[in-house]
């Protein structure tokens, strides 16, 4: 018999809590899994799902529009933000009810109430001051958004996470961030009829994608009429009697808006947890620090998914969920794999992207052949829109293979996940040569570029 009360503790109801939940229970262990909000964690509730049905609606704007260009007589159209969020509420709450469906169904028990560490054994649970004991306690816990404290008036903003509940469409919005949640809110708004201003501090939005991607989906933003400003910074945010917002800029003016969003990154959820009393070690971001296998460093402990600094993206945190129960319950040591791993920006165009970007190839190869596409898409055709679609792929000259593909365009996330399958896999640019095309559509675009737009070779650029 045990000496603890669970196998498996999980502190922690997002998707990588969840799936280590479920899968540890159905194999007939003890498990406990205590959440003190909602389950589904950041990507159902308050991040990726209402985020992508916000990008859903905010393309019908440009939809009617296009739609005359094929023969479609479209009357008077109107947006409503209450209908809106009562649609994404009740998907929300649905997505909610199949997670905590299936923990019940694989055995685990729910405890809905915050829970912190009071040994690496050991945890408290809040809502009932009650401790508990189990043999191995998962943590995973996620992350928020960075508050950005130290700017003046800081508390009259909102984050990503506060524009899911607002009552009202702002008329004007200043965003502040040129990360990937920035720029997809600031598509969001526009789209529904907001006037936008994103402000950045650096160079040009999305840092660290490739540098043909963000200076496509900047110029394409532009055109729709988003105000990008870059190389400044939000220095103060006031309150004007009317109840609307003043943002002073460091360039020194100052911007009208009906809500300021800060979307400056984020931060592990490690404050108040117990790390320290349990022996977990933080790094100097606050994420818990772990091994190849998401061992902390207080025996019993483990963790994964955004609470720690490996990689941010949802279907990494699952992914580490199952290799952790391939190692501690399956006896399969499996380390997580997050080399070439696909993402995308659910920008306007979108941007689906895998593997190394040109910027970052050059300082790892030699001899780089870029390939690199810009055209209409047939959709935009009829329609009467000039916006443009990219597809680059970059090559290692000396094997051939493909080691970064890049997609700006229409339905560029559903392409690159395929894309993804091809360059995991170590395909060379003579296989993408020797598949046939679809015709017609834009991915044939990625099979027909027989010959690179240019070389690189010693950082030299040649062929240009």
């Amino acid at each position: 018999m045990s000496r603890f009360d669970y196998d498996l503790f999980v502190i922690g109801g997002g998707s990588g809590g969840v799936r280590a939940a479920r899968r540890t229970a159905a194999l007939g262990h003890r498990v406990a899994i205590a959440e003190e909000y909602r389950f589904g964690g950041t990507c159902v509730i308050r991040g990726c799902v209402p985020k992508k049905l916000f990008v859903y609606a905010s393309q019908y704007s440009e939809h009617f529009e296009d739609a005359r260009g094929y023969g479609w007589s479209v009357g008077e159209t109107a947006f409503d933000w209450s209908s809106l969020m009562a649609a994404k509420d009740a998907e929300v709450q649905r997505l909610e009810d199949i997670y905590s469906r299936n923990l019940e169904k694989a055995g685990a028990q729910i405890l809905k109430s915050r829970a912190v560490l009071e040994g690496p054994n050991t945890i408290r649970l809040l809502a009932t001051d009650q401790r508990v004991t189990a043999e191995r306690v998962l943590i995973a816990v996620g992350g928020r958004p960075n508050p950005f404290a130290d700017m003046p008036g800081a508390e009259h903003c909102i984050t990503s996470e506060q524009a899911f509940h607002l009552k009202r469409l702002p008329e004007r919005i200043v965003i502040l961030g040129g990360g990937y949640i920035a720029v997809e809110f600031a598509n969001i708004f526009h789209g529904l009829g907001v006037q936008t201003t994103l402000i950045y501090r650096g160079h040009n939005i999305l840092a660290g994608f490739d540098t043909d991607l963000r200076e496509g989906v900047a110029q394409a933003m532009r055109a729709k009429g988003i105000d990008i400003r870059c190389e400044d910074t939000l220095q103060e945010v006031r309150q004007k009697p009317d109840g609307r917002f003043e943002a002073h800029l460091k360039s020194g003016e100052w911007l009208d808006a009906d809500e300021v969003m800060l979307a400056v990154g984020r931060k592990p959820n490690t404050e108040n947890l117990g790390c320290e009393t349990a022996g977990v070690e933080l790094d100097h971001l606050g994420a818990i620090k772990i091994d190849d296998y998401s061992r902390t460093t207080a025996q019993n402990v483990w963790a994964l998914g955004d609470v720690t600094n490996r990689l941010q993206l949802t279907p990494v945190a699952i992914h580490e969920a199952m290799c952790f129960v391939d190692t501690e319950f399956l006896g399969k040591p499996t380390m997580p794999d997050i080399e070439t791993v696909p993402t995308a920006v659910f920008s306007q165009p979108e941007i689906g992207t895998v593997g190394v970007p040109e910027c970052a190839a050059v300082d790892k190869y030699r001899h780089l052949d870029i390939y690199l596409a810009r055209f209409r898409p047939m959709r935009n055709i009829l329609a009467g829109r000039n916006e443009q679609m990219m597809m680059k792929l970059v090559v290692d000259g000396e094997t051939r293979k493909v080691i970064g593909a890049h997609i700006l365009g229409p339905d560029a996330g559903e392409l690159v996940q395929v894309l993804g399958i091809c360059v995991k896999a170590g395909l060379t640019k003579d296989d993408f040569d020797r598949t046939m095309a679809v015709h017609p559509t834009a991915a044939e675009e990625l099979v027909t570029m027989y010959e690179p737009s240019y070389s690189v070779i010693d950082g030299e650029v040649q062929g240009r």
